[in-house]
């Protein structure tokens, strides 16, 4: 499960965006309660949580997840902001092999100067655990701010390169993956796909078409090549590097060959269509005063199809069993949209349920429990 539950100090520092709302349906109490009613109900084995308040977080939202058998790995944003990102796993499923926070807010890099965290654990199955391959799990949310793609790009950056750190091998290989979390970007955007395609061509693009948020972005500021500073030590390939006293990376990489392109090495699917098969509607995630969108997303890898069955998949990776159906815009006008008495937050959650494949183990289920099928 991915799931913005909306932070109660943001909502009282922007709360002319809710004013469509009654105000018992905006108090935290009501909220936490319908908030831990649809985690109870999903039993997801995996959460990842954004927007997650740290003092509500030490308070209530971390016991009442250990009582129901969760173990909890959080990490705030920088700064003076309230709230921060959670990866939650049950602990009957997986084990914790490591867990490493991810600041954005760089001292020194301009472009760097905003307060947005991810985490990344490596966890390990724990069904057949001598067997199984390790399963690595990112966690973030992204900038808001539709006209700075430029920070929102060198934030993914930082994730991917500390996700590709945790997700080798010993060997050299990556185990499978997942990306979850608020993106601020909606589908077929130049961030999603990025995402998706692992490369992205930003030569003539502004920084506001970055994220596809505004229906009529701003061209008043282009990207730089590159992207970010060579001292952040993050390649165009989103991976760590050492710059040599040559001006070469590790792998032989020349710094004055610098092309307007960035890429990374997962192959990442989105577990959602982006548009809901009941009206071929755009599938929503989000809405407050501001139109509503599509900007919370699970990515995965997928499992390899056998090269001479495609129905046969082998190797790492994860098998998209299903997932919950989303809003609609038919669907978020019935309920007279978020929040509302049923749905706690302006941020619908995402649940997926997928089989974990091992190279030894074609068939080994992994951590979810069958949601709602996609209907």
């Amino acid at each position: 499960m991915s799931y913005n539950i909306l932070s109660q100090q943001l909502l009282r520092e922007n709360y002319y965006l809710y004013k469509h709302c009654s105000l018992p349906i905006l108090d935290w109490n009501y909220r936490y309660t319908n908030i831990m009613k649809e985690i109870e109900e999903h039993n997801a084995d995996i959460l990842c949580l954004q927007e997650v308040q740290e003092d509500h977080y030490v308070s209530q939202i971390k016991p009442s997840l250990e009582a129901l058998g969760y173990h909890c790995e959080y990490k705030k944003r920088t700064g003076d902001k309230p709230d921060g990102c959670a990866v939650v796993f049950k602990r009957e499923a997986f084990s914790l092999l490591s867990c490493h926070p991810v600041e954005y807010f760089r001292p020194g890099v301009p472009l760097l100067d905003r307060d947005n965290v991810g985490l990344v654990v490596l966890l390990q199955p724990r069904v057949e655990a001598d067997r199984s391959t390790p399963l690595c799990v990112a966690n973030t949310h992204l900038l808001y701010n539709p006209r700075r793609g430029d920070i929102k790009l060198a934030q993914l950056a930082l994730l991917l390169a500390q996700l590709r750190h945790v997700a080798t091998q010993p060997d050299g290989s990556c185990c499978p993956v997942l990306v979850c979390g608020d993106m601020n970007s909606v589908p077929w955007s130049p961030l999603y796909r990025f995402l998706r395609e692992g490369r992205l061509d930003y030569y003539g693009m502004s920084r506001g078409e970055v994220s596809g948020q505004d229906a009529i972005p701003s061209r008043q500021h282009m990207l730089t090549v590159p992207l970010w500073p060579q001292g952040l030590g993050i390649s165009p390939q989103c991976q760590y590097q050492h710059t040599t006293s040559e001006g070469l990376t590790k792998t032989g990489e020349d710094f004055s060959i610098i092309r307007p392109s960035i890429e990374h090495s997962f192959s990442l699917s989105s577990a959602y269509s982006h548009h809901s098969s009941k009206r071929g509607q755009p599938e929503i995630t989000t809405c407050n005063l501001r139109r509503p969108l599509t900007v919370d997303y699970i990515f995965y890898t997928a499992a390899s199809r056998h090269t001479s069955d495609s129905s046969v998949l082998s190797g790492d990776g994860l098998q998209l069993l299903a997932r919950l159906s989303l809003f609609d815009g038919t669907d978020l006008h019935t309920v007279g949209g978020l929040p509302n008495a049923n749905n706690p937050s302006d941020h619908l959650p995402l649940l997926a349920r997928f089989r974990l494949h091992s190279p030894q183990d074609h068939r080994h289920p992994s951590a979810a429990p069958p949601p709602t099928k996609d209907d």
